[in-house]
């Protein structure tokens, strides 16, 4: 059982880790569709915006997963170059999508666009913010009684996807509540303003900060 994993029980705990990795990557990929056809049916900038960090998320997902096994074969693992280069096409894609939504924002507020409704939107965040709770509870969990750095590092990023999922969440709401236009275009500037955040930190990680997504605690190795 999760709850009675202790610290003797290593490799449950690794193993624990990398079972929380493939779930983050899977759902991750499930939300990124869903938010994406919602975003385009409904009109909702921030809600697409929302699901295409949801894509990118997974390719950062992958290079944590390959980074735990390699971890639990060998505690004292350093970064390869299979990691190094999932972090720069992380890196890069982030700041396209950054880039790519701002341009959008642009051309809806040049154009007076706004969504039809954000209702799907609400629903989407909403299990958001609570499967991304819970999966931060637990790599927590696993990272601490590891004294694993990367993992805890894996955990604050997940931080960031549940921040963005309220910001998206308090958009939503607000623009179904209100109808105020300009209420879309600023749940998407919080996507911009997190891919962009997290391009910088998978740039960060490949020079070789620790951690990268809690920057207060980061430092080079």
């Amino acid at each position: 059982m999760i709850f009675s994993i202790t610290e003797k029980n290593t490799d449950s705990l690794y193993n624990l880790a990398f079972a929380l990795s493939m779930i983050t990557i899977a759902y991750n990929v499930i939300e990124g569709i869903v938010s994406v056809y919602f975003g385009i049916e409904d009109e909702t900038l921030a809600l697409f915006g929302f699901g295409l960090d949801s894509f990118v998320e997974v390719l950062s997902g992958i290079g944590i997963a390959h980074m735990i096994l390699k971890i639990k074969k060998n505690p004292s693992h350093q970064p390869d170059t299979f990691e190094k280069t999932a972090l720069r096409i992380t890196g890069i894609s982030f700041y396209i999508l950054a880039v790519s939504i701002f341009i959008g924002i642009l051309i809806n507020l040049y154009t007076g666009s706004k969504p039809v409704t954000t209702f799907a939107g609400i629903i989407i965040t909403l299990l958001s913010l609570i499967s991304m709770y819970f999966l931060i509870y637990f790599k927590l969990k696993a990272g601490r009684l590891l004294k694993n750095d990367a993992i805890i590092a894996d955990a604050n990023c997940t931080k960031a996807c549940l921040y963005l999922s309220g910001i998206v969440f308090l958009s939503s709401v607000t623009y179904e509540i209100t109808g105020f236009p300009y209420v879309d275009a600023a749940g998407s500037l919080g996507v911009v303003y997190y891919a962009a955040k997290e391009g910088k930190e998978s740039f960060d990680k490949i020079k070789g900060k620790s951690c990268g997504c809690d920057e207060s605690h980061c430092s080079a190795s």
